[in-house]
């Protein structure tokens, strides 16, 4: 049933309309509350549809237009290459989860010796050169034929929040199946008390559209000393500087943020704890 539009919480982009984004978030939160409901297989089906569906519906959203501009993919390059520089072993191999239009991963093959592209859908484009030393791997969201201990970096950004909460520690096995004894998963994603950070931002309080959990330090740490990872490091992410800080210190902040309000969290938390960026080590 589609509901009434809402009023925003947030001003919305000066390049789209409310009614741009009102149908984008319509349209997203319908196929993410079938996702929601669906059980192992079926979320192995919608995985695979979900982006070609939203984008066909949602001809204006931010991924396809900023992958028009090469300004902006040079920009984003510039962030993802300031968070996997410090972790990526030259000569080595790396592979980037939900890498998108590869673009990132293209740039990386001129850093490493082999790099690896996994993702629900090939999104590089027929006419696009591939690297020699580049390797797109379309796999289900689950079962992924590369060998263990293959890996010595893996990365993903803006990915763990777009899994079923009943995935996300599936993943975590898979990439620490993959890692070499020593390497490392690094990976950024939104934080969940300055979110929502889809594009229910504009109109709810919780995330109810692609993002289908946002995280905490916590939760997240936690998540990953259960599965085996034997040493996990916390970073601030900002204007393109990862800086380590300890474990403790974001842990501290947790428990007081609950208590602020909403628009405090947003306007200001951002700028203290503008994401979540992790290294867990096998």
């Amino acid at each position: 049933m589609t509901l009434s539009p809402l009023p925003l919480k947030l001003p919305i982009p000066p390049n789209r309309s409310y009614e741009s984004v009102w149908h984008h978030f319509e349209v997203e939160r319908a196929i993410a509350d079938r996702l929601k409901a669906a059980n192992r297989e079926e979320r192995k089906a919608i995985y695979s549809t979900m982006y070609d569906e939203l984008f066909a519906q949602v001809p204006d959203h931010p991924r396809l237009t900023r992958r028009a501009d090469a300004a902006a993919t040079a920009k984003m390059n510039r962030r993802k290459l300031a968070l996997v520089k410090p972790f990526a072993k030259p000569g080595g191999s790396f592979l980037e989860f939900g890498p998108g239009d590869c673009r990132f991963a293209f740039e990386m093959t001129r850093h490493v010796g082999q790099v690896y592209a996994v993702d629900i859908a090939d999104q590089i484009g027929p006419d696009i050169e591939r690297p020699n030393n580049f390797d797109l791997v379309v796999y289900n969201g689950y079962d992924l034929d590369l060998p263990d201990n293959s890996v010595d970096t893996a990365f993903s950004d803006q990915l763990i929040e777009h899994l079923h909460p009943e995935d996300t520690a599936d993943h975590f096995r898979l990439v620490h199946r993959l890692l070499k004894p020593g390497g490392v998963y690094t990976f950024r994603t939104p934080y969940r008390f300055t979110g929502p950070h889809d594009v229910s931002r504009y109109f709810t309080e919780e995330a109810e559209c692609f993002h289908l959990k946002e995280w905490t330090f916590g939760e997240l740490a936690a998540e990953l000393r259960a599965l085996g990872y034997r040493r996990i490091k916390a970073y601030w992410f900002g204007r393109n500087r990862l800086i380590r800080l300890p474990m403790i210190a974001f842990l501290a902040l947790e428990l007081v943020y609950p208590w602020l309000p909403m628009n405090w969290r947003r306007g200001h938390l951002r700028y203290l704890t503008p994401g979540i960026s992790m290294a867990a080590y096998k």
